[in-house]
């Protein structure tokens, strides 16, 4: 009997989670690591500890640990690895100094949290492929339940260039593998400030080919800042139900060359991505340049309650290059609705020099609905500056198809054209338009007269203040829209849709 006890005692603490303490300038890697007071002193020691279940790993705060992070080990459901800080201070600073191609590399781990620290790779010049955080998933199967919160992640100077150099980014997480069919199920990456990276801030990789189709699941990219980021935002690639929300990008510096293209947000060879209460302004690239995209081989689509700025190239893209393989041609059914666009589309020079239609649709996009949006173009003071709406033109096949605008505000101080021939059984209805339109489509139910708001398009500071669209009470638009089946349950500012309802997006 006492044998049989201390048998299931042993196994007890076998089983028992540990928590595992580093301190960069008072520990010593002989130490056991358990306790503050006996803190390992470096990355390659925490890098030699298998994480166990509901083991955590802790930098003290305000230190700074040199080199490459890697941990082992994988969770399990309910006994999660956790990886973080203790102390008080400042977030513990992990620092590659560009020697490694990442700072930090979560690989084949699951189940595990990494929150609360600062981290920088910054090489003697740009390097190809160098990041920030990579989270990689190879010949795993199915990766669970991973969650990245409250990083700083700052001066990553990876390439600019997007495909032969291979582009940096702040964060990128990427599932592949041959023999075992790889992805992530449950990746959240929230409340992150992402600062000065080159080229982009998060992006992936993972399984687009339709033909070897294994999306992940659960991704979700909520409440982090974007800043100093000239290349791509936020791109989910090869995912089904991606959710991207509450994001904000600004202050994109002028540094990608003629030719490169970059926007804002955007899903590529994902289907029913939700993009929506995310904030994108000042892009500068000088091909695309949109606040935010719905790219190609993508399906259902939806992008809701966004509010785009200043933006060069334009609000949004709607693509599918025709010429792609035909399991892979596939634009469909993309939903743009209740979003705020604010004097987008300055750009006087790069892709055709002047091209940046507020909405730009191009190749065999089918099944496009896009309504209950407020566009407002300012009167500007260059005259090269393009003041188009509306594009629609043919990348690489047939033009665009099925393509509805309802609901919407055009509002223009100035004049403005559409340009849309050779696209094909596009509807416009029930829109409102204010100002001097060319070329402007039929429309049987159109509004002419100005919209006229009851608060001010700017505040105290001069910046533009979107809830100053909303309409005013005499306003031809209240109670002027048409009813559009599915159409959402509340407008930009979370009011209930309740029939009948304002043309614009409140």
């Amino acid at each position: 009997m006492i044998r049989y006890t201390l048998i299931l005692l042993m196994a007890a603490s076998i089983s028992l989670a540990a928590d595992y303490y580093v301190n960069s300038s008072e520990g010593n890697d002989s130490n056991t690591g358990k306790t503050p007071e006996q803190a390992f002193r470096t990355l390659e020691k925490a890098n030699s500890i298998k994480l166990k279940p509901g083991d955590k790993l802790l930098f003290k705060a305000g230190e700074k640990f040199t080199g490459h992070f890697k941990p082992q080990g994988c969770g399990e459901k309910g006994k999660k690895i956790y990886i973080g800080s203790y102390g008080e201070g400042d977030k513990p600073l992990l620092a590659a100094g560009g020697r490694f191609p990442e700072a930090v590399h979560l690989f084949n781990m699951e189940y595990v949290t990494l929150e609360g620290l600062e981290i920088t790779n910054t090489g003697s010049k740009p390097e190809p492929g160098r990041r920030g955080l990579r989270i990689e998933l190879k010949d795993f199967g199915e990766g669970n339940d991973i969650r990245i919160s409250d990083l700083f992640i700052h001066d990553v100077n990876g390439s600019k260039y997007k495909k032969k150099k291979g582009g940096g980014s702040a964060i990128i997480w990427q599932n592949h593998g041959k023999e075992k069919k790889t992805r992530f199920n449950g990746l959240v990456i929230e409340n992150c400030r992402l600062k000065d990276c080159v080229r982009n801030g998060i992006n992936s990789r993972g399984y687009t080919n339709r033909n070897n189709w294994h999306p992940s699941l659960n991704v979700v990219v909520r409440d982090n800042l974007l800043e100093g980021i000239p290349g791509d935002g936020i791109v989910p690639l090869g995912c089904d139900g991606a959710l991207i929300e509450g994001n904000v990008m600004r202050d994109c510096p002028r540094m990608l060359e003629k030719g490169d293209a970059a926007a804002g947000i955007w899903p590529w060879s994902s289907d029913n991505t939700v993009i929506q209460y995310n904030e994108v302004s000042d892009h500068k690239a000088c091909w695309d340049g949109q606040g935010f995209d719905s790219d190609w081989n993508c399906r259902g689509t939806i992008i809701q309650y966004n509010y785009s700025h200043d933006n060069e190239g334009g609000f949004l893209l709607i693509c599918c290059n025709g010429k792609a393989a035909k399991s892979s041609r596939i634009n469909e059914g993309t939903i743009v609705r209740y979003n705020i666009s604010i004097n987008d589309g300055l750009r006087t020079e790069g892709h055709a020099a002047g091209f940046s239609p507020t909405f730009h649709i191009t190749g065999p996009v089918t099944n496009t609905r896009i309504y209950n949006n407020l566009i407002y173009v300012p009167r500007k003071s260059s005259k090269e500056i393009d003041r188009t709406i509306v594009e629609m033109d043919n990348w690489g096949g047939p033009y665009p198809e099925n393509t509805l605008f309802a609901n919407n505000i055009f509002y223009v101080e100035g004049e403005a054209d559409f340009v849309m021939a050779g696209s094909r059984k596009t509807r416009f209805l029930n829109n409102l338009y204010s100002g001097e339109f060319e070329n402007r489509p039929e429309d049987s139910k159109a509004i002419t007269e100005k919209p006229r708001f009851k608060g001010s398009i700017k505040d105290e500071n001069g910046l533009w203040n979107p809830l100053g669209f909303q309409l005013a009470p005499d306003s031809p638009g209240v109670e002027a829209g048409m009813y559009i089946s599915g159409s959402g349950e509340e407008n930009y500012k979370g009011d209930k849709l309740d029939y009948p309802i304002n043309v614009g997006p409140f």
